[in-house]
């Protein structure tokens, strides 16, 4: 048998009984505060599934979440609140509902989660996706809708998808003459990112600019945009994204985007410039501008009626792409 000293068995009963006594403590804490959760009743709320102390319905929702959310529909109802974590999530699965939540009711819908990735992903809720609703995002639905996306706008862009479709059917036609396999979805996928990518920032998808490929770039910024971030559901677990890389890889990439994004807004500003100072005829000039140029234009004439900043033009570019 291996005898301890009495001072070292002390102290370790001591260090190891103050540690236990603490981690009751702690999930006592938990406990008190989800039983809590269940004694408060609000009139109306539509049913849910039972919760989880913390993590809430988080455990519920499975790596394709849509089939999740069907499952959990035909058991609880066309209208079901989740808990995800410190979030109340209402989800809604029927025509009826969704007509009345999304015109009806539109207005008490109408903003949007701040959502921490996303936010800094475009420059704190400067784009129209993700700001929350308010003047500011009626200010940018309205550049959106009248210049950006008017049909004497679009109409002008048909050279751009003409273009397109022409290398589209090139390139189709090579694969047929060498017998390689077509991929239809992929062709289609190609050709539609070609088409905004040029409309957007006058480059295309599928090449690559300065030694930065476009394609890559704008994949890992969409999914990025997606990316569970545990902080948003359990904001005292924030921490966790320090220690899995996530932090870490978001932050370098808002660097290498924030410098792609404005290299071609500085590109656009050296158009505009040259340009104005050629004295090129106006009609023609909005034929061959892109989104780029049609917010510099803005920003230069005020014509939007606010202070259109570089942030904003950024960041609703980098939306409007994808």
């Amino acid at each position: 048998m291996l005898l301890c000293p009495v001072e070292e068995v002390t102290t370790f009963l001591l260090e190891h009984f103050s540690l236990a006594l603490l981690l009751c403590f702690i999930f006592t804490l938990f406990l008190l505060k989800w039983h809590n959760s269940r004694l408060t009743t609000f009139p109306n709320l539509p049913p849910s599934p039972p919760k989880l102390p913390i993590i809430g319905n988080l455990h519920q929702l499975s790596s394709v979440p849509q089939r999740s959310l069907q499952s959990l529909a035909k058991k609880y109802g066309s209208l079901m609140l989740l808990r995800l974590g410190s979030k109340q999530v209402l989800v809604v699965t029927s025509t009826d509902a969704a007509e009345e939540i999304l015109k009806t009711q539109d207005l008490t819908f109408a903003t949007r989660p701040k959502l921490s990735f996303p936010g800094r992903l475009v420059y704190d809720f400067k784009d129209i996706a993700f700001s929350p609703y308010g003047e500011y995002w009626r200010q940018v639905r309205s550049v959106c809708v009248l210049q950006l996306l008017s049909n004497k706008r679009v109409l002008s862009f048909r050279s751009v998808r003409e273009e397109e479709i022409a290398l589209m059917l090139e390139n189709i036609r090579e694969s047929c003459a060498s017998s390689s396999i077509i991929r239809i979805g992929e062709v289609l996928a190609t050709l539609t990112n070609n088409v905004l990518s040029r409309v957007a920032i006058g480059k295309r998808y599928s090449g690559e600019e300065g030694g930065t490929n476009i394609k890559e770039m704008f994949q890992e910024f969409t999914m990025l945009l997606g990316v569970f971030n545990v902080g948003d559901y359990i904001p005292w677990l924030a921490w966790i994204n320090h220690y899995n890389g996530l932090e870490k890889k978001v932050n370098k990439f808002i660097r290498d985007f924030d410098e792609f994004l404005e290299n071609i807004v500085q590109e656009g500003i050296k158009r505009q410039m040259k340009s104005v100072s050629n004295n090129i005829d106006g009609e023609k000039h909005k034929e061959q501008q892109n989104f780029i140029d049609v917010l510099l234009e803005i920003q230069r004439t005020n014509a939007a009626g606010f202070q259109l900043g570089r942030d904003s033009i950024k960041a609703i570019v980098a939306v409007n792409k994808n």
